[in-house]
């Protein structure tokens, strides 16, 4: 029982110093970074989210960089309801490739650190809260729908590296028509 207990305490040491060290893009460049991304894949161990986890779609989102080093972010996300458009804004921090916004939904500041990019390819994204537990995302994002199999297997260990089981990363379709047709990009 005693070394069982170790053995947790050991691995919540680890993801914890596991996220502690994740650094972002080196020499990151928000003006390369701007432009449509789609959401490819993602990690994500939220019990609330779990029952929807086989319903999920891949997203588009378009980055504006604003002259200030802050970030506009327009998400288009296929739901029940049908595509919903959602705005972000994010705040530089004083380490080029880390951002935070506001969360209405949470009521909170959340982080958000661009871990790496091509910028022409892909980008995986690691976005960090603490709301009764931490929680954290990693998203894969690729300027097209289709990912190479070796930053799919980069994505998939990174998600590993911070602690998510397997079953909690996913690389969902495309979805059709989310943005419609003939939305300004």
């Amino acid at each position: 029982m005693r070394t069982t207990a170790v053995a947790v305490v050991m691995v919540m040491v680890c993801m914890r110093m596991a996220r502690a060290d994740v650094k972002p893009q080196k020499d990151f460049s928000l003006q390369r970074f701007a432009g449509k991304w789609y959401r490819m894949g993602l990690a994500y161990d939220s019990p609330g989210f779990a029952p929807f986890r086989d319903k999920l779609k891949a997203s588009m989102g378009v980055i504006t960089a604003l002259p200030s080093g802050n970030v506009n972010l327009t998400m288009w996300e296929a739901t029940p309801l049908g595509c919903q458009v959602k705005m972000y804004h994010y705040e530089k921090t004083s380490v080029p490739g880390q951002f935070t916004y506001f969360s209405t939904r949470h009521n909170m500041v959340k982080d958000i650190t661009v871990v790496d990019t091509n910028y022409t390819d892909y980008a995986l994204v690691l976005k960090h809260k603490v709301f009764n537990r931490e929680y954290t995302q990693v998203a894969l994002y690729a300027r097209s729908h289709s990912v190479r199999n070796n930053v799919i297997q980069k994505f998939k260990a990174l998600a590993l590296s911070q602690g998510f089981p397997a079953e909690s990363i996913l690389t969902p379709p495309p979805t059709e028509n989310c943005p419609p047709s003939g939305t300004p990009r």
